[in-house]
């Protein structure tokens, strides 16, 4: 199988309701998506030795992830503060981006694993870094 990688990053913020440490405070990172792409079988009208143009996917990345994602307040419709402090933010015109989960590095790299797999990409792995020592990957 021939892979392939493309790394984009956002600017976001966010808080982990209920977590113990100190991302219980709203902070932001400077978040790393690097997306992994698998050409088995090859995609239609991709020549079997390319998996997919990097322009291309780097426009996919741009739109599914940087365009609603980067500058934006995270945050979990389940948990009652977060909303509050969405519902405050959107009210001011600023941007937020809702998932109804927390938004871990684990959960967000499922969560962009899936947004691309959906635009029917062969994607095998979403890979999260939130600092330069940190990451979470999320394969099927």
């Amino acid at each position: 199988m021939l892979i392939v990688t493309k790394t984009v990053s956002f600017d976001a913020a966010h808080l982990l309701t209920g977590h113990g440490g100190q991302c219980k405070n709203l902070h932001g990172h400077t978040y790393k998506v690097v997306v992994e792409l698998g050409n088995t079988p090859p995609l239609p009208g991709q020549p079997e030795d390319m998996v997919m143009d990097f322009k291309e996917l780097k426009a996919v990345l741009q739109e599914e992830i940087v365009a609603t994602c980067d500058h934006a307040f995270l945050y979990d419709t389940t948990s009652e503060i977060e909303c509050d402090i969405a519902k405050t933010l959107e009210k001011h015109g600023l941007r937020t981006y809702a998932l109804n989960y927390r938004s871990t590095s684990e959960n967000l790299a499922r969560h962009f694993f899936e947004k691309i797999a959906a635009r029917n990409l062969p994607v095998t792995a979403v890979s999260i870094s939130e600092t330069p020592e940190s990451c979470a990957t999320y394969r099927k």
